[in-house]
């Protein structure tokens, strides 16, 4: 997926949550169509991007604002 808006470039944390919210929901519905295809790569590589997303997530929560 390509990002619109690259999370670096914003000013600040609450853009870059609201940026990878859109980001973790599209995630979502890739795993949920690979799961319904039964595509094992597919939904490997989505749960991938899912944890990166997410320690990227956890990161903004802790980095002082």
């Amino acid at each position: 997926m390509k990002q619109v808006i690259p999370s670096t470039s914003l000013p600040d944390a609450e853009n870059k949550l609201s940026v990878l919210r859109l980001e973790i929901d599209y995630e979502l519905m890739t795993l949920h169509d690979a799961l319904l295809e039964e595509d094992v790569a597919k939904s490997i590589m989505s749960k991938r991007r899912l944890r990166k997303l997410r320690r990227e997530w956890l990161e903004l929560e802790r980095a002082p604002v």
